[in-house]
């Protein structure tokens, strides 16, 4: 059986659960209600008015009509006939959360020569995507561009991923993300390093924090296998090497340079306190 086709705005409202619609206003809801239900109301009264029935009899019959009206006639037309109306401010809100700008994370490899970031910010452009932030780290075959961007609600993954391609990007990656990464990685870093130089032994912890990464276990890092860049072994002189995993997203040759200072930093102050 096919479900029921929404073909009204208001209709992308309600919960794919339970069929139920947002709450809507009680002003909105109060005067669908009185419009709905006068015009009845009104007729009901003159039928019973005109009949010869006893004047408690007509009070009753009027207070039991009313009931069964409001019950179940007034408010669940009023939901039906007005629901465009009900709903409209929270269909405007629903409008304007999906029109505001999302941040992405990107990642792309570009010729190291001139001219190469500026089509490919010019590709971004063309989509609406503004840059926000931007870390260039020199690799094999290039330089590898890391990205903050704000692209416009509408603009999914795939769209991101064209733009990057059409601006001479190879190897394109983005992922969704939050404004903590408008925090640049060395004030993160310098955060982290006054967290370890109070407790040296909070290393592993600061670097996965750093690294927004998984510790492996031993056993995990014998047994489990990840594509090139996406594994990251740092060593200790106390607690042996240790290994980070971060599937998806490789990491930067900054990153593991951040990774490895801070275990160097960690190991100095943790002999200075043996000592």
């Amino acid at each position: 059986m096919k479900p029921p086709v929404r073909n009204t705005p208001a209709a992308e409202l309600s919960c794919e659960v339970c069929g139920m619609m947002p709450e809507p206003p009680k002003a909105r809801l109060t005067l669908a209600n009185v419009a709905v239900m006068l015009p009845i109301e009104l007729l009901v009264h003159a039928l019973v008015v005109e009949t010869h029935l006893p004047y408690v009899a007509k009070v009753l019959v009027l207070t039991l009509t009313a009931t069964v009206l409001v019950i179940w006639v007034a408010e669940p037309s009023a939901a039906r006939i007005l629901r465009g109306w009900l709903h409209a401010p929270a269909l405007r809100h629903r409008r304007k959360l999906g029109a505001a700008p999302a941040l992405w994370r990107a990642r792309t490899v570009l010729r190291d020569e001139p001219g190469s970031l500026q089509r490919l910010t010019g590709s971004l452009a063309r989509t609406g995507t503004n840059i926000l932030s931007i870390h260039v780290h020199p690799v094999a075959g290039g330089v590898l561009d890391e990205f903050v961007l704000s692209a416009p609600g509408n603009l999914g993954e795939r769209q991101l991923l064209d733009a990057l391609q059409d601006g001479g990007g190879t190897r394109p990656h983005v992922w969704p993300t939050t404004a903590l990464a408008m925090a640049d990685g060395q004030t993160k870093a310098l955060s982290l390093a006054a967290r370890i130089a109070d407790a040296p032994d909070e290393l592993p912890l600061a670097v996965a924090e750093l690294l927004q990464a998984r510790i492996l276990t031993p056993a995990e890092a014998v047994l489990e296998k990840h594509h090139a860049g996406t594994r990251l072994k740092i060593p200790t002189a106390w607690h042996g090497p240790i290994t980070f995993v971060r599937p998806g997203e490789p990491f930067t040759p900054a990153e593991s340079a951040r990774a490895h200072r801070l275990a160097e930093l960690a190991e100095i102050l943790a002999h200075q306190r043996a000592g």
